[in-house]
């Protein structure tokens, strides 16, 4: 599922990011990034909406969902960052 992340890599840039969940639940998901980022980080997560050429009222994309990172494992070129939402997802 696709996914913005929006965040401050390890040296202290900000970044906003488009990648993709490989695997989501109530309470957290996990997301590949090219990004370094810290342990208990704040991250934004803002997952788009499918377009709808039928209807103006779905929302371009779901409200920021606040996370903090609570682990990361190198694969390749790439990580995968494992993130806790503040609040479980109904």
């Amino acid at each position: 599922m696709p996914v913005f992340v929006r965040g401050v890599e390890v040296g202290g840039a900000d970044f906003v990011e488009l990648t993709k969940t490989l695997n989501i639940s109530a309470s957290g998901a996990c997301i590949v990034s090219t990004h370094a980022m810290r342990p208990d980080q704040m991250v934004q997560l803002t997952f788009p909406a499918p377009s709808s050429v039928f209807s103006s009222t779905i929302p371009a994309e779901t409200p920021p969902i606040p996370a903090r990172v609570k682990r990361q494992e190198p694969s390749g070129e790439l990580r995968l960052i494992g993130v806790e939402f503040l609040r479980p997802l109904e």
